[in-house]
């Protein structure tokens, strides 16, 4: 079975067998490279799809927030879902979440911070992060993905890999979403 990994440092849920590379945020942790933001529905919808995601692939969403991608993509998707929060706020909030919704085998948060997570499981890597953040995280993403996997970056290019599709949304407030395709061609 795949997982769809969202990751954050400990793990905070409950379920089957998780991998076991949590850490506990470090004190004083700061939120400097990616503020918490949440994806409109919409925006959230539409990275998904690109990302061609497929039943029991794993996602892993790093700094995923109050959980709400996770969710989406184990009901919408059937995937298994991993995610990856700083704030132990909102690690908790996504957790309770997760159970409420009844999905603890299928999806879990780390609370922790996504530089330290190994996201070589995973099939999907979905982010929401400052172009600083993207390029601090390049190196790992490049390291540890296997060839096909896909990152889905909401607004924000990763430096130095050239998309495989980019598209702009409609509306009234207008966002970029950027796929790529490991290995990812160099600009």
């Amino acid at each position: 079975m795949r997982v769809l990994v969202v990751l954050a440092g400990t793990i905070v849920g409950v379920g089957g067998a998780w991998p076991s590379f949590a850490q506990t945020a470090p004190k004083g942790y700061s939120n400097k490279l990616a503020p918490y933001v949440a994806s409109p529905a919409r925006v959230m919808d539409r990275m998904l799809e690109l990302a061609n995601i497929k039943p029991g692939e794993t996602l892993y969403d790093l700094g995923c927030g109050d959980g709400r991608i996770l969710i989406a993509a184990v009901q919408k998707y059937k995937v298994n879902a991993v995610g990856v929060e700083i704030s132990p706020r909102l690690a908790a909030k996504a957790s309770a979440s997760i159970r409420k919704a009844g999905l603890e085998s299928k999806a879990r948060v780390i609370h922790g911070d996504f530089v330290d997570v190994d996201p070589s499981g995973a099939d999907v890597v979905y982010l929401y992060l400052s172009t600083r953040a993207n390029e601090q995280l390049r190196p790992s993403l490049e390291a540890h993905l296997k060839a096909g996997a896909r990152v889905v970056s909401h607004d924000y290019a990763i430096p130095g890999w050239k998309p495989t599709k980019v598209e702009e949304t409609e509306g009234s407030q207008r966002h970029m979403i950027y796929l790529y395709e490991m290995p990812p061609a160099k600009q």
